[in-house]
This record gives C-alpha cells, sequence and structure tokens, in this order.
C-alpha cells in the first residue's frame, strides 16, 4: 500500500515538475539596450503588466499610443484621465525607475479615429506633454504635433528613437462602402499621415542618423494594410515615400514599432536598396485586446498573432548587430519572439 501512495506521489509530482518546465518564458536575454513598449491601455482597467515591465528591466518605457481612452473635446475631462493613469499603482513605480517616451493615438489624442480635423488637437498636446513631464521651454511646446526623437549613446554604441504623430496631420480616411471593411486605401496620391513639416523633420532626422540602431515609433500599422482598420495602408503613397525614404538615407537598423489593433505581430518585408529586412512591431494592448480575434490577411506576417495582454521587448545587441524582439505577457510568459541581424 505504502509503495502505491508513493508512486502516485511521484506520478503528481513528475507532472507538476514537467508543466513548469515547459512553460513558455523568456529565457536571459544579455542586451546592451533595451526597449520595453506597448498600447491601448484604459487606466479604469487592470493592467497585469506593469510589474512584468518593471522586472525587465528596460532602458526606456514608449507608450505606442492610446495612453487613455478619452475621446473627449473636453479638456479637464482629459487632464483627469492623464492624472487617473498617473495614479495607477505599477505605472506610477515604473516612472520612479524607468524613462518615459511616447506618441499618442486617436483615444489620447481626443477622437476616435481622428486626424487633422480634430479642434481641440492644440490645447490636447499640451496635455499630452505636460503627462509626458516635457519641459515648459521645450520646442516640442510650441511646435504643431507631438513627434521628437531621443538619442541615447552607450559605450557599446547609439540608439535613436524617433516618435512619429500619425494624429495631428492626418487627412481624411475613405470609407469602403462595398464590403464589410472600414476603410479602403485612398486614391494614390491623396492625402498624408504625417504633413509637411513632420515628413520634412522625419527626412533630416534619417538622412543625419550616426546611430547603430533607428527605432521609427507608429501608432498606427506600417505594414500590415488589408484589415481595412487604420494603418498607413490607407495611403499607399505614404508608404511608398517611407520606405524609399528609409532605403536612400542608408540609416541603420531602422526598426518600425506600432500599436492600435489590440493584437500584437510581427510584419517583415524587403525594401529595394535596403540591405535588411523592414520589420514593423505591432504590440496592443495592456488592459484589453481583441480577444475574439479569428484572422485577418497580412502578407508581411511572420508567426503568430497574439491577442492576449502583453508588451514588447526588443533586446539590442551591438557587437552582433541584432535585435531581439519578443512578445511577453503576464508573469512574464514568452508569447513570441523574432530574431533580425542588421
Amino acid at each position: 500500500m505504502g509503495k502505491i501512495v508513493y508512486y502516485f506521489i511521484f506520478i503528481i509530482l513528475f507532472n507538476g515538475c514537467k508543466s513548469a518546465v515547459t512553460t513558455k518564458m523568456p529565457k536571459p536575454t544579455v542586451s546592451d539596450f533595451t526597449i520595453a513598449f506597448g498600447s491601448c491601455n484604459k487606466s479604469s482597467l487592470n493592467n497585469p503588466l506593469w510589474d512584468d515591465i518593471v522586472a525587465s528591466n528596460p532602458d526606456v518605457w514608449i507608450w505606442g499610443g492610446d495612453i487613455i481612452y478619452a475621446d473627449t473635446d473636453n479638456r479637464n475631462k482629459l487632464r483627469e484621465m492623464y492624472l487617473e493613469q498617473d495614479r495607477v499603482e505599477g505605472y506610477a513605480l515604473l516612472k520612479t525607475q524607468i524613462p518615459v517616451i511616447g506618441t499618442w493615438d486617436d483615444h489620447d489624442y481626443g477622437l476616435n479615429d481622428g486626424g487633422v480635423e480634430f479642434k481641440g488637437k492644440t490645447w490636447s498636446q499640451q496635455e499630452f506633454l505636460d503627462f509626458m513631464d516635457v519641459p515648459m521651454d521645450s520646442p516640442r511646446r510650441s511646435q504643431e504635433g507631438v513627434y521628437a526623437s531621443h538619442d541615447y549613446t552607450l559605450p557599446e554604441g547609439n540608439i535613436k528613437i524617433i516618435v512619429l504623430d500619425t494624429r495631428y496631420f492626418r487627412t481624411a480616411l475613405t470609407p469602403d462602402r462595398e464590403t464589410k471593411k472600414r476603410n479602403k486605401p485612398n486614391v494614390y496620391g491623396q492625402g498624408t499621415v504625417l504633413g509637411t513639416a513632420q515628413w520634412a523633420w522625419l527626412q533630416n532626422e534619417l538622412n543625419n542618423s550616426k546611430a547603430n540602431f533607428n527605432i521609427i515609433v507608429s501608432s498606427i500599422q506600417f505594414l500590415s494594410n488589408e484589415h481595412g482598420f487604420e494603418c498607413w495602408g490607407n495611403f499607399p503613397h505614404e508608404v511608398d515615400r517611407l520606405k524609399n525614404l528609409i532605403a536612400s538615407s542608408n540609416a541603420n537598423g531602422v526598426v518600425i514599432l506600432s500599436g492600435d489593433r489590440h493584437i500584437s505581430e510581427f510584419s517583415r518585408t524587403n525594401v529595394d536598396g535596403l540591405a535588411y529586412p523592414l520589420i514593423d512591431f505591432t504590440s496592443s494592448g495592456l488592459t484589453h485586446v481583441y480577444s475574439s480575434f479569428s484572422g485577418e490577411p497580412n502578407p508581411y506576417r511572420v508567426g503568430e498573432v497574439v491577442n492576449t495582454k502583453s508588451f514588447g521587448l526588443l533586446h539590442f545587441d551591438f557587437n552582433q548587430k541584432s535585435v531581439i524582439f519578443k512578445m511577453v505577457g503576464d508573469d512574464g510568459e514568452l508569447l513570441g519572439e523574432l530574431e533580425q541581424s542588421y
């Protein structure tokens, strides 16, 4: 009888150990510089990821947009929602340990799917900059749009993070009246995502960059273009323009980070004149996701779509000229991984 009891105890322990061993957790990664980023965050909902983000020990946290869900032309309401987010315990702790940068998307901009037409964008920009602790004497306080660049210099090399504003200047979308999709691509050459001033600024940033890696933060997806929601693909000429700019600039290691979609995925394509593949890493969302996701076309997708709460990690190795991209869930669970050399 005693042997039978010990046998069952052994089986239980064995199965328990086996389960622990096969749990998909991130392996420790040697990193000269680490970026953590994410999007789609409701301050009224629990975000189980803040402790995991802090534990990943990133050098910077990047908001990819939809920091709050205000959707309002009431400045006081917008301000209070930013203050509410600042009071979230996990985020408040993160801010004491990790530098924070980022951009907005439509819901923190103030108008769902909004662009250049939003009448509250001037004061909304100031509220956003207040939340991001941008000094009052910063040039970003007087420019139109929240775009900015951030340079990080390390003994091993340099990283430039270019944060775009895909809201302030973005012109009208074309509704799709023929299918169940929300939007369809504009007539080629019609409309803009970035606007004249921001395009000129971006060209200067890339053309003059000496960084080992250049990270472009876009609140909306750049490569995935067939789902009918907001994306650069609604302005196909703007997609071509950015691809051509990246290639002609000879900027090193350009990567695009995006959000908005409530799913996470890797997209990758080859660009004429570019010596390495262009990757668009979408990480979304932090507090709520497209849990009923059942599939959508993306000709550039690499791996599987993740539709559980997650954030993105990028580990940079200057010596190997490589980046490891990770989708990370609650309790540090590794949900997806991609490695690329440059």
